[in-house]
Formats: C-alpha cells, structure tokens, sequence
C-alpha cells in the first residue's frame, strides 16, 4: 500500500504494453476498511482495533502525506488545503451526478474499448449482445 510503489509499477507496466512486448497484469493489495455492503459493518470478522491499527499504520494516502511534509515538499497546512479542496470538488460531482438525468440503457456499453476488435459487447445474458457504440473520444493511454 505505498503510492510511490504503485505509481511505478504502473509506469513500468504502461512502458512495458506501449513497446509492444504484450500485455501484462498488475496485482494490486490493499485494505478495505469498510464491509462489503450496507448489511456488513465489516467487524464480523475483524476487529475495530485490527482496521484502526492498519489506517495508523499502513495507510497508503496518510503515509504518503507524511513522506512529503518529511522531505519538505509541502506542509500539513497545504496537505489540509488539498483536502478541503478535493472535498468540495467531490461533493460538487455527487451533487452534479445525482441531479444529470439517467443515461439511455445503450450508453452503459459505449466507449468501452478505444479499438473494439469485435463489433459487439457480450451482456450479462449469454446470449444478448449490443454494439459498440462511440460517443467520446476515444483515449489511448
């Protein structure tokens, strides 16, 4: 759970696809601090202490902070500044996102792919197929 780790796995990943070597698989590990659904707390099978133990000490986006305002690159009032920033940019989505009017069925399958090597997406039904349908530019990362 190290950002800096993550990011240049990804960097060398993206390097290694774009020279044309093949594709290759990222595993990723992490920790999810909530449960899996509304039903589960996510202490069924954990503790409070064991998932408070983990952000304290191996949190991924606290660690980073703390390796930034250690080498000097910023401080805790800009980190805290970032954060309210993002908040209110997020909030700003959600509120955005829930009033946009639900999009017609067809668009859940659109730019799925930048360069669709078949003309039709499989659906959760075996036997029900919809087209590939371009709506926005397509981006080759």
């Amino acid at each position: 759970m190290d950002v800096l780790g993550v990011r240049e796995g990804t960097r060398f990943a993206m390097e290694f696809c774009r020279s044309g070597k093949g594709p290759i698989i990222i595993e990723s590990a992490t920790y999810r601090y909530s449960g899996h659904s509304m039903s589960d707390p996510g202490t069924s099978y954990r503790t409070r202490e064991e998932i408070q133990e983990v952000r304290q000490t191996r949190d991924p986006i606290t660690s980073f902070k703390e390796k930034i305002v250690n080498a000097g690159l910023t401080t805790p009032e800009e980190l805290k500044s970032i954060d309210q920033s993002v908040r209110k940019a997020v909030d700003e989505a959600t509120k955005a996102a829930k009033n946009d009017k639900e999009i017609d069925v067809a668009e859940l399958y659109a730019d799925v792919y930048s360069n669709p090597l078949e003309e039709t997406i499989r659906s959760v039904h075996h036997d029900e197929r919809h087209p590939h349908l371009r709506i926005g530019k397509a981006w080759n990362m």
